[in-house]
């Protein structure tokens, strides 16, 4: 009797063991340290390109898993974001106020890259949007996009309707927009950033009939960062630890320009020489600063694209630890 309870003691001692063993796992998995990141197409994103080749955020927070992924617009981001899969989105200011405007729990955390963007159109007739007949379709990433708020704002000052072509835009991401304008079939025209803006122009017969720095009259960021409300709150580590990895991004491209082409060459398969002549273009420029929130938010409430602004630039963007 006595070698029963000594084994029964043991037996209940060691399910404990385990319980305990298994909860602590089970806990120290709930607290391993990631981050999802999504990005979407062209060289407004490079900074992110060395984030990943030189394992900038890996070095800063040993043991962290990285998650990147490449999706083709902001809706996409946004989903996934809903669905709790990705913790960081980087977009266009447009279609982030778009999402704040409707509850979105996500403000800006950074700012990434100023760029080029251009309406290009493969029809010889078209030297205007006031050439745009019912018939032509215009490709963009999607309703709410900076392109599409840019052209509102072009079709308002040429007609005094800002939606005057909504019902001719097609979405399409930039590579598929790019092969629609070239094969001369689906669209007439197409909103799009570097590289595709550039290798379009390349091509014979295509025009730049619209500037978006034209159009918005003042400096603006591009791309932005931007953050969910759970991932600020509940692994402030690990988002501070992400801001220090993106500015050593920025830094190094800064300065060290050959190995930055090289990795960029590389990760866009891109000619060398004709990707320099991109990240030289006057109109594009790298940083986490933030321009153009309340011109943006202002506009889209003029226009009915969204319902409220914020009062303050700082409404929209988390702090900076």
């Amino acid at each position: 009797m006595k070698r029963k309870a000594i084994f029964s003691s043991f037996v209940i001692t060691f399910f404990c063991l385990m319980l305990i063993g298994c909860n602590t796992a089970g806990e120290a998995q709930e607290k391993r340290l990631q981050i999802k990141i999504a990005e979407q197409y062209g060289l407004a994103y490079a900074p992110l390109q060395i984030m990943k080749e030189q394992q900038l955020l890996e070095a800063k927070m040993p043991g962290i898993e990285v998650s990147w992924r490449q999706l083709g617009n902001t809706a996409a981001i946004r989903e996934a974001m809903l669905a709790g899969e990705l913790d960081v989105g980087f977009m266009a200011i447009p279609p982030f106020l778009i999402g704040w405007d409707k509850g979105m729990d996500w403000k800006i955390a950074c700012g990434l890259s100023s760029s080029p963007i251009g309406l290009v159109v493969n029809k010889d007739r078209i030297r205007s949007i006031r050439d745009f007949t019912k018939e032509d379709r215009i490709a963009l990433p999607q309703p709410g996009s900076i392109q599409h708020i840019l052209l509102s704002m072009a079709c308002e000052k040429e007609w005094g309707d800002p939606m005057r072509l909504d019902n001719q835009l097609v979405t399409l991401d930039h590579p598929d927009g790019m092969s629609a304008l070239l094969a001369r079939s689906e669209v007439s025209a197409h909103f799009t950033t570097p590289p595709y803006l550039f290798k379009e122009l390349d091509e014979p017969g295509m025009r730049q009939i619209l500037d978006g720095q034209e159009v918005m009259g003042e400096e603006f960021t591009f791309a932005v960062g931007v953050a969910t409300g759970t991932f600020y709150k509940e692994q402030p580590e690990v988002y501070e630890a992400f801001l220090k990895a993106l500015e050593e991004a920025l830094n190094f491209m800064e300065d060290n320009p050959t190995e930055t082409v090289n990795i960029l060459a590389k990760a866009y398969q891109m000619d060398r020489e004709a990707l320099l002549d991109y990240l030289e273009h006057w109109d594009t420029a790298y940083s986490s600063e933030v321009q153009g929130v309340m011109k943006f938010a202002v506009v889209m409430k003029n226009y009915g694209y969204i319902n409220r602004k914020p009062a303050h630039l700082e409404e929209v963007l988390w702090d900076r630890p």
